[in-house]
C-alpha cells in the first residue's frame, strides 16, 4: 500500500474513532457521520486506484 493510501486509511480509522467518541459523549451529529462516510469513500477510491 503506497504512502498516501496508508495515510488516508489511518486518517479514516482515526476519524471513525473521533466521530464515535463524539457521538457517545455528546449525541449524534449527522454532518460528522456524513463527512466520515465521504472520507471513507475517498479512501476506498484511493486504495483501489493505487492498488
Amino acid at each position: 500500500m503506497p504512502g498516501s493510501a496508508k495515510t488516508m486509511t489511518v486518517a479514516t480509522v482515526g476519524g471513525l474513532v473521533l466521530v464515535t467518541a463524539y457521538t457517545v459523549a455528546l449525541g449524534s451529529n449527522g454532518w460528522l457521520w456524513f463527512s466520515w462516510v465521504v472520507l471513507g469513500l475517498l479512501t476506498v477510491g484511493v486504495v483501489v486506484a493505487r492498488g
